[in-house]
């Protein structure tokens, strides 16, 4: 009978178990290495988590990121020392900036020294400068003690030392496997930490984005409200004067029209003074809409006061006869001049006389201008209501009118003050304002006496608006003559074309009018006009490129060319000029600049004396 031993058996286990016991061992520091990752990818969360409740943190996201890479990995390390250098990259030096917040009690010995390579010796310190060389050579030792973190962009951030190698874990391991385990964990941490940061900084973009769009959207709904208010109050004042203007127009209508009746010339009365305080809130619109689209330009010129001033007076001394008020002027002799925008300058003056005889029932109302500290102060003063100081806090918001029983409410625009105190910080300046109830108002312009840089003088269209000021009072340009001027009038709108028509008649003009380009043409075949007044917009084409073709012909490119138009935007009389025109002339038409406009080119008859 054959006969076994069980011994060879027996053998073959004895051998099989180290392979067993290296297999345990890996499984325990997989394990080890898994629930370490897990552990700082749970602290990592909880950051994350805990980085936009700022009131229950002091140190910034990151900050709290990086500390507790360092924590956990000193917990899972035993006797290693962790510490983050910050890398600045302007000095190519790092910073030691964070290492373990653990009471020392829970550590097994103090920070400990690293040994480079060469030798040298660094101590693991808050503060302690490390230079990149350094950095780089620890990187490349073995074991490794520097690993870089970096960002989206590789681009370095920071990096993380060891102070020494662990020799023990929570396993009993080979050196060289737990040198490979605590090297792979380090690894992954920094990469887990890199995420950790690049999430926090998406997560800090896209709240601050939320943070902005909410901004936005508070900004719109204000807007939204503002520009209902504005509408609201636009609304209410154009449909002011429109209203006396139609009602008005529909009596005189309804009863004919007799020059002779006195109460009809009122109802005329009333009509032109509705239409110029209409005209006077669209120019304060448009004047507000491009200074706070920066689009209004300063016109610098040598300003002389003196003269400025009494032409300023002028206009308002019969408003003030009228209401049987003083009207003063005091200037100071030492200051003759300033360099400012001569128009601008103006129509802020004038502003603030209207407002001061507005609300001045008795008295006087007076300007008075002085120099000091190379600035010059022009102060209008009254003897009327004076205004409260609630009632000064909201003089400068659009459409701002005091209510007051010595004022026509009809008779500003609630703009003005806006506009004078918007003009006045162009030029360099700012205005004042000392008021007592009952006790009367000064409201000063300061303007600096010179001014940094000095432009061109005033466009043509502002000479235009200057020149309109004191056209009521200027008849319009006549001579003996007894040869007519014929006049070609292309425009398309009927009722300024009739206007236009029944007024140079009036003046002796022969005036051919015509609706469109193409009935022009035909005109000009007929007739060789001495003035050509031409819309720009017309219904069969550019105006301007009408007048272009006009110039190029050897027949017509002598006839001067007037502009009429409603184009009354910046660059528009520029736009029109460079175009070939003679003259610009903005709508709504001053007939007395009109006719003076016309006057310069041709030699009208005597006027009709119907």
């Amino acid at each position: 009978m054959q006969q076994y031993s069980s011994l060879p058996e027996q053998n073959s286990r004895i051998d099989e178990m180290p392979t067993v016991l290296a297999t345990i061992e890996q499984l325990r520091g997989e394990l080890w290495l898994e629930r370490c990752l897990n552990q700082l990818q749970s602290r990592f969360n909880d950051c994350l988590l805990c980085a936009f409740v700022p009131e229950k943190e002091t140190a910034s996201p990151e900050a709290i990121i990086l500390q507790t890479l360092v924590d956990e990995l000193t917990i899972a390390l035993k006797n290693t020392r962790v510490a983050i250098v910050i890398f600045q990259p302007a000095a190519d030096v790092g910073k030691v900036s964070y290492v373990c917040s653990l009471p020392e009690d829970d550590l097994q010995s103090s920070l400990a020294e690293i040994t480079l390579a060469d030798g040298k010796k660094l101590q693991l310190q808050l503060q302690q400068q490390i230079n990149i060389e350094d950095l780089q050579q620890l990187e490349q030792q073995q074991p490794q003690l520097a690993w870089r973190l970096t960002n989206d962009s590789v681009r370095v951030m920071a990096w993380l030392i060891t102070a020494k190698i662990p020799l023990d874990s929570d396993y009993d391991a080979p050196q060289g496997a737990q040198l490979q385990l605590n090297e792979q964990f380090i690894h992954s941490a920094t990469k887990q930490c890199a995420i950790a940061l690049t999430q926090l900084r998406k997560t800090q973009s896209l709240q601050q984005t939320c943070e902005n769009l909410e901004k936005v959207n508070q900004e719109l709904e204000r807007t939204n409200l503002l520009k209902n208010q504005f509408l609201a109050n636009t609304s209410h004042e154009i449909r002011t004067p429109l209203s006396s203007i139609l009602g008005f127009t529909q009596l005189l209508l309804a009863q004919g029209y007799n020059p002779e009746r006195e109460r009809h010339q009122e109802y005329l009365n009333i009509m032109l003074s509705s239409g110029r305080h209409l005209l006077e809130l669209i120019n304060d619109i448009l004047d507000l809409s491009k200074i706070e689209a920066n689009q209004l330009e300063i016109q610098w010129d040598t300003v002389e006061i003196a003269p400025l001033c009494q032409n300023v007076l002028a206009l308002v001394k019969e408003k003030a006869a009228n209401k049987g008020l003083k009207l003063q002027f005091d200037i100071d002799s030492n200051i003759t001049t300033l360099i400012a925008d001569s128009l601008r300058l103006k129509q802020m003056l004038l502003n603030l006389l209207f407002n001061a005889l507005k609300f001045t029932s008795t008295g006087a109302v007076g300007l008075q201008v002085q120099l000091q500290d190379l600035y010059v102060h022009f102060t209008v003063w009254d003897t009327g209501v004076g205004i409260s100081p609630e009632q000064q806090s909201q003089l400068f918001q659009p459409y701002c009118q005091i209510a007051n029983g010595a004022a026509n409410r009809e008779e500003g625009t609630g703009l003005g003050l806006v506009v004078t105190s918007k003009l006045a910080q162009l030029q360099g300046g700012w205005i004042e304002v000392e008021s007592q109830v009952n006790q009367g108002s000064r409201f000063t312009i300061v303007l600096p006496l010179n001014q940094a840089s000095q432009s061109k003088l005033g466009s043509e269209q502002g000479k235009q608006e200057h020149q309109a000021d004191t056209d009521r009072n200027n008849p319009p340009k006549s001579c003996d003559s007894t040869e007519s001027a014929n006049i070609l009038l292309v425009e398309d709108h009927i009722p300024n074309a009739q206007m236009i028509q029944t007024y140079l008649k009036k003046l002796g003009y022969q005036v051919n009018w015509v609706k469109n380009i193409s009935e022009m043409w035909t005109q000009l075949r007929q007739i060789h006009p001495t003035v050509i007044l031409i819309d720009v917009k017309l219904p069969d084409g550019n105006g301007l490129e009408v007048v272009q073709q006009l110039r190029e012909d050897k027949k017509y490119n002598q006839i001067p060319i007037i502009a009429q138009t409603a184009m009354a935007m910046k660059g528009d009389c520029d736009t029109c000029l460079n175009a070939g025109v003679n003259e610009y002339i903005s709508k709504p038409i001053n007939l007395s600049f009109l006719a003076n406009a016309i006057a310069k080119y041709s030699t009208p008859p005597a006027q009709d004396s119907e």
